[in-house]
């Protein structure tokens, strides 16, 4: 992405192949543990019995426990020294759906991140600021770079965003005595181990919770980014189209890193500190602000942090059944399971094990090939100049690293609660799960073929496809086609669909607050009462 300057827009992916464990995991190359069971399977017919000792075995070798949400409640109160705080929750809730804390007026957290989809996106790219206030289907305006992932089971990831831009340099959210991984100027100033010390950030989501109010397109806005018809030169003339003179002024970038995100955080503090609901809100969790101390960043980045750490969902069919609940699944589920850890070799990017916390993720960045789409540059259609020739490519790693030999990388999207999503990869480029899995069996046949009106995604994505990625430029580990019967494909989706689904994920509305502190309207969530 382009905004005058390379900047990163960050979300998060399913990429990976649909890959088998690794030696790492305890499994042998090759997967003899889930082979045996699948001969089994074939001789042996529908016996529930079979089927149940072969599962819990390979779930066994790959180091599958299914309790992953209670031992997360046991590392947060230890990584915070105290249980979770219902009123510092409270607060994030209400800042999470709140635009008047933002620059912009018009947007927040709950804008992209939804309720109805798993506090993910409601659109195949995200839309952001000068949005019609409305959140789902309806939801209209000026398209960002990539799709809002789910905030659901974030404070599990050692890795955020899509293109890697944020990461716990320990690979572990909870242990942050190494420092964090996030581009200029953050990593030298905002996240040094002093100020981490000093602020109390022990968990990378507390971190990462500084820097969406800081992203134009996202909240931030461009209002001032041109006055006078004279453009930002961090921007350019292309952009004097977005300056609307709506909500608050952006300030100028600080001239000793060029960069706006602390002069941005410097004036949202400004606009919470005007409002005496959330001086009272602050107070009522932090004792300096409720001796007449102003609310600092780090504070918001806690309450928003504090949320999230409410919103880990992850009781799926899968982890019933590792827990000895072997009615908790469906026959169709177990073998989708099977055939997810064998066949379909999905689990050596989708992983399970160790630091993956059991999200089916690496998180690692990989070369999958993800048919590039693209929204035409301009008022109320897109708000991001994309990458290449034609300006309809999407470089993701390479952006963070200046490296062409990361092009096109894209994070492993962990799996779970996935039935919630409307689309699928960093982009959307599939609405269906179906389609989504389809593509990851035969990655070079299936783009060739990609047809973005079959695949269902918004008529204004239809238009501008890019280049397909080089067969060449693929991660090995999806060069090669996997064959699966119709009745393993369709086991397989519906292990993926509701095999790893929580109910709870689906269940949010009730998060959607009356009113906010700033007065100012709640968004209308289309699909919630």
């Amino acid at each position: 992405m382009r905004l005058g300057k390379p900047i990163a827009v960050a979300t998060l992916f399913w990429a990976g192949a649909l890959v088998w464990v690794s030696q790492t995991s305890g499994l042998p190359a090759g997967s003899t543990v889930v082979q045996a069971a699948e001969d089994r399977d074939r001789n042996n017919g529908d016996h529930e019995g079979n089927l149940d000792r072969d599962l819990a075995s390979v779930l066994s070798a790959a180091g599958f426990t299914g309790d992953i949400q209670r031992t997360f409640q046991r590392r947060i109160e230890k990584n915070l020294g105290r249980r979770i705080n219902p009123k510092l929750v409270e607060l994030g809730r209400l800042l999470w759906f709140d635009k008047g804390q933002s620059l912009g007026r018009d947007n927040t957290c709950g804008g992209c991140h939804s309720p109805t989809n798993g506090l993910g996106d409601t659109q195949t790219l995200a839309i952001g600021v000068q949005n019609n206030n409305v959140v789902g289907p309806g939801r209209s305006g000026p398209r960002n770079q990539r799709r809002t992932p789910s905030a659901v089971n974030t404070a599990l990831y050692p890795a955020m965003m899509w293109n890697g831009r944020f990461n716990s340099l320990s690979l572990d959210p909870f242990d942050t005595s190494d420092g964090f991984r996030f581009p200029f100027p953050e990593a030298d100033q905002r996240f040094s181990r002093q100020e981490d010390i000093k602020h109390g950030i022990t968990h990378l989501l507390q971190a990462q919770a500084h820097m969406p109010p800081t992203e134009l397109i996202e909240v931030a806005g461009f209002t001032g980014t041109c006055p006078n018809g004279v453009p930002d030169p961090t921007l350019g003339p292309r952009f004097c189209q977005f300056d609307d003179g709506k909500g608050e002024t952006v300030p100028l970038p600080d001239p000793s890193t060029g960069n706006r995100n602390e002069p941005i955080r410097q004036k949202t503090m400004h606009i919470l500190n005007s409002m005496p609901a959330y001086r009272r809100l602050f107070g009522a969790v932090f004792p300096e602000v409720a001796k007449g101390d102003p609310i600092d960043f780090y504070m918001f980045g806690k309450a928003i942090a504090e949320f999230e750490f409410s919103l880990v969902f992850a009781d799926a069919p899968l982890d019933q059944f590792a827990r000895g609940d072997r009615d908790a699944m469906t026959k169709s589920e177990k073998r989708g399971a099977l055939v997810f850890f064998g066949k379909a070799n999905c689990a050596q990017c989708h992983k399970v094990e160790g630091k993956s916390n059991e999200m089916f993720s690496d998180f690692q960045e990989h070369v999958i090939g993800v048919p590039q789409i693209a929204p035409s540059f301009g008022k109320g259609k897109g708000n991001v100049i994309f990458a290449g020739p034609g300006e309809d490519e999407d470089f993701g790693l390479e952006e963070i690293t200046g490296q062409q030999e990361d092009r096109y990388k894209f994070r492993t999207a962990p799996l779970r609660n996935l039935a919630v999503s409307p689309g699928f990869f960093h982009n959307g480029a599939f609405t269906s799960l179906e389609d989504a899995i389809r593509f990851h069996l035969n990655v070079h046949a299936e783009g060739k073929k990609y047809n973005p009106v079959t695949a269902g995604v918004p008529e204004d994505l239809t238009h501008r496809l890019g280049p397909q990625v080089p067969r060449h430029l693929l991660d090995p580990l999806v060069q090669r086609r996997i064959k699966l019967t119709d009745q393993e494909f369709d086991n397989l989706v519906t292990f993926v669909r509701d095999g790893l689904l929580d109910k709870e994920a689906t269940k949010l509305c009730h998060l959607i607050p009356g009113s906010v502190p700033s007065g100012m309207p709640v968004m209308v969530f289309q699909g919630c009462p």
